[in-house]
């Protein structure tokens, strides 16, 4: 059987073969290499913890005074309002930019394409910086600038490539009907892409969560911000390891709790009618599609 498969096979698909025994044993040992590699890595990482005293009393007991709860606290609201920020403007800069690119007036698509093109090449550190210094603006403004620029840039291509995506007859119908471009978009390829592109905003959203963390370089009272200052204030030992080991766990909890929700939105909406109702039914084999 080869990796193009028949339908009465049951061993194959219509793109690979299923591994078989020797490869399935393979791949399982594979598997156990890899983690045994990764429990040695955690436990030689563990064993230096140990070893340089950075689970001891003394070096966590700061963490109990409520100043410096306080303090982490307060940077970690900072760093979510930043985010709030920052999303909710990408999300707009996205569609307007999307739209431009959809535009069929060509100096409005060449002035989306320049800016998105422009603003995805652009290191987001370095866009912050230069609004920051060269125009004077405050940390926070400066901060939701940069990161409202770059993913909003990239969300554009998102929104983009999910319009695009929608069968062109979806479209062609809805003018038939006398409906009109503005309403093509909003009412008929809107909402059939947005169901498409919620992972991939949500995904680029945990990016725009991770760079809040950049805010610590222009001063932002970010929630790294505030570890920055409390490591610098501990009279121990390598004080940054204790605080990196507080602030890095909510980090990627943020992270971790953003990359839940879209998968379970990918999972939700797999499940849904209206999605089981465009899925491509497989082609039978010697027919062409449009012919038969």
């Amino acid at each position: 059987m080869t990796a193009l498969g028949l339908h009465g096979d049951t061993g194959s698909t219509a793109l690979y073969d299923y591994p078989g025994p020797k490869t399935r044993r393979r791949h399982f040992l594979y598997g156990v290499l890899s983690t045994v590699v990764i429990l040695a890595l955690a436990g030689w990482i563990l064993y230096l913890l140990f070893d340089t005293g950075q689970f001891t009393g003394t070096k966590w007991s700061p963490f109990a005074y409520k100043g410096l709860q306080e303090l982490l606290l307060r940077g970690l609201g900072n760093t979510l309002k930043a985010f709030a920020y920052a999303s909710v403007l990408s999300l707009l800069l996205g569609a307007v930019l999307a739209t431009g690119r959809l535009s069929v007036h060509r100096p409005l698509r060449w002035i989306s394409t320049l800016c998105v093109e422009f603003f995805r090449a652009m290191p987001v550190l370095v866009m912050i910086f230069f609004i920051f210094v060269a125009l004077k603006v405050q940390p926070l403004p400066a901060l939701v600038a940069g990161l409202t620029l770059y993913n909003g840039s990239v969300l554009a291509e998102v929104f983009r490539t999910g319009v695009n995506a929608v069968d062109r007859g979806q479209g062609e119908a809805a003018y038939a009907l006398g409906l009109r471009k503005t309403q093509v978009m909003t009412y008929v390829l809107a909402p059939q892409a947005v169901r498409a592109m919620l992972p991939a905003i949500i995904s680029q959203l945990v990016v725009a969560l991770k760079d809040t963390s950049l805010g610590f370089l222009i001063t932002y009272e970010e929630f790294l911000h505030a570890g920055k200052l409390i490591a610098s204030n501990l009279d121990y030992d390598l004080p940054f390891i204790p605080v990196v080991l507080v602030i890095a766990p909510v980090y990627i909890g943020m992270c971790m709790l953003l990359s839940w929700f879209a998968t379970w939105v990918a999972k939700r909406e797999r499940r849904s009618l209206k999605t089981r109702a465009v899925e491509v039914a497989p082609a039978d084999p010697g027919i062409v599609p449009g012919q038969g």
